[in-house]
């Protein structure tokens, strides 16, 4: 099984020269064949699109020799990205056109494999191909496997990072006969079937007084400036840490959901739907209530955990616990109690509609 590792670096001044040159080629190469395949479909528009032969990175090193100076392995992984790209578009439309990568951006990253022994730690440092002396690498947890791949990556904080994807054995945990229907909100991130209710941490609100006043002096510097440098860098920071944050949040609850349940029963929410409501939008895109799911699933997996997902039309929160009645009462979100006309039941909506979830499991 295939697992990520990702640990913070910290290059010398030579090394950011290094990584700085390969992101840009990375850019370069991808957008350039992008432009290739754009030009090549318009000149032939009436044969079919798959008969068409694409340059390789390696042909354009002739024409542009400074490619040479970095590894030809992330350059082929910009071809394989592209190539993804192409093949998702094709398979749904709604994915959109491979875009050309921006200059501008404050997010730069890189792909390269692992042939023959050439990633490997060491001593607290970390090798990668092409570059001859070795990075600084904080290595706060170990693994054991084959290396396949690292990519570097510098995020708009300036911080870099490598997350290396490793070929190794996930032990499962002992099974369970332990059940649990899981109903997420807003005002409570998660409500369980066993009682147990998180409450939704809400980091970015707690930051938004903070993040204003950053987003105002910024716009008070001049553009070019280095205070303007200045200015974003410490937007870019505590964006970070909220992102870092609600990260942290997710996997500590996703861990012990897992830990302690055989079989999750989750919601099916369309999150892109619910975010055309204006009024809740911020809140619903805060919470992460998608990212959650796939926490979730993929750590499901390796544990040898059961997921079930609710049916799109299966009415949770409109459904009696007790006795099946449907009733649209819950429709109206001010609506916290659940009443039921036929068995008298009076219950909590969130924790109702988790036990309801827990009956798909039964």
């Amino acid at each position: 099984m295939l697992k990520a590792y990702k640990y913070r670096i910290y290059p010398n001044q030579e090394q950011k020269i290094y990584l700085a040159k390969t992101f840009g080629c990375v850019r370069f190469i991808y957008n350039q064949m992008l432009a290739d395949r754009i030009k090549s479909y318009e000149e032939n528009k009436d044969l079919d699109i798959k008969n068409i032969k694409y340059l390789t990175p390696a042909q354009y090193k002739p024409e542009f020799p400074w490619l040479k100076e970095v590894d030809s392995l992330a350059l082929a992984n910009a071809q394989l990205n592209l190539d993804k790209a192409y093949k998702n578009f094709f398979r749904d439309k709604s994915v959109g056109f491979p875009k050309f990568k921006s200059k501008k951006t404050n997010y730069h990253s890189f792909t390269t494999n692992n042939q023959k022994g050439t990633v490997y730690i060491e001593n607290g440092y970390i090798k990668i191909p092409k570059l001859k002396s070795m990075i600084k690498i904080k290595q706060h947890r170990q693994f054991e496997g084959l290396i396949k791949s690292c990519t570097i990556s510098q995020v708009p904080s300036g911080k870099y990072f490598v997350s290396i994807l490793v070929e190794t054995e996930i032990k499962q945990l002992p099974k369970l006969d332990r059940k649990i229907g899981i109903d997420v909100g807003l005002k409570e991130f998660a409500i369980c079937s066993d009682g147990e209710r998180y409450e939704n941490p809400k980091w970015l609100r707690k930051s938004e007084k903070r993040l204003k006043k950053l987003q105002k002096d910024l716009s008070r510097k001049k553009k070019g400036s280095r205070n303007r440098a200045k200015a974003r860098l410490k937007i870019a920071k505590l964006h970070e840490k909220i992102a870092n944050q609600r990260k942290d949040f997710l996997h500590k609850l996703s861990s012990k959901i897992i830990n302690e349940n055989q079989v999750i029963i989750l919601e099916d929410l369309k999150v892109s739907n619910m975010l055309k409501n204006h009024k809740l939008a911020k809140a619903i895109s805060e919470v992460s209530w998608s990212e959650f799911r796939t926490i979730v699933e993929y750590k499901a997996n390796w544990y040898g955990r059961e997921i079930i997902i609710a049916p799109s039309n299966y009415a949770s929160s409109q459904l009696c616990s007790e006795c099946g009645n449907k009733s649209s009462q819950t429709k109206d979100l001010s609506c916290r109690t659940y009443h039921c006309q036929i068995c008298g039941l009076e219950i909590d909506r969130d924790y109702n509609a988790s036990l309801n979830l827990l009956k798909l499991a039964m």
